[in-house]
């Protein structure tokens, strides 16, 4: 059964559908004060099939943090900046989208990471056409993922871990396996932004491995 955001898609309305629901859903803010503050974006857009899609990077392996990592476009608010400031900047540090490309619909809840960072993630709307222009000191691939990916019948999987009490999230997206923080974000736009469903994922944990 063809789902309403799939619908949207065909009659060329996914965009004006996927902002409805951003507007329309009321972020939390960190449970935590005291974090470091870092913004994140799930763009999407059309590739060349005309199929939606959203951007995911891998990190340079070169990072002193998480190197190789799966991604979204992202990174720490600087000083001065707020969060859609930072956001837009690291789109277009890191994958080489101009400001003025990409539509900035709005956020989602904050996420808090077992290393100390409250990351705001954002959905943004780039025009079909759009180029990407890498920056090898950040990124080392980009992957154009087919929005069907998020609503996969095994997807989302919850984990328990005996070091914690909380669930850790994992995607299944293309051949890998996808955890938080970036699961969280991504579990949440699709709940969010495509079903329109106000999903919370701040209880969602992170595999042990990414706790530093």
């Amino acid at each position: 059964m063809e789902s309403a955001w799939q619908a949207a898609h065909a009659g060329g309305q996914l965009s004006s559908h996927i902002r409805r629901h951003v507007a329309a859903f009321e972020p939390h803010p960190p449970a935590r004060t005291r974090l470091k503050e870092a913004a994140v974006t799930v763009i999407v857009t059309v590739n060349e099939a005309e199929e939606p899609v959203f951007v995911l990077t891998q990190r340079a392996s070169k990072m002193r943090n998480h190197p190789g990592q799966w991604a979204l476009p992202g990174g720490r608010i600087d000083p001065g900046e707020d969060a859609p400031t930072a956001a837009r900047r690291e789109i277009e540090e890191e994958v080489g989208l101009a400001v003025d490309s990409v539509d900035l619909f709005g956020p989602l809840d904050a996420y808090v990471t077992r290393s100390g960072y409250a990351i705001t993630p954002f959905v943004a709307w780039a025009e079909p056409g759009a180029v990407f222009n890498l920056n090898p000191a950040e990124v080392q691939a980009l992957h154009l993922v087919p929005l069907s990916d998020l609503d996969r019948p095994d997807s989302p999987q919850f984990v328990e871990i005996p070091e914690s009490d909380r669930p850790v999230i994992r995607l299944p997206i293309m051949d890998k396996h996808i955890h938080a923080p970036t699961a969280a974000v991504l579990y949440q736009f699709r709940e969010v932004a495509l079903h329109g469903r106000a999903t919370r994922v701040a209880h969602l944990e992170q595999p042990v491995f990414a706790w530093k």
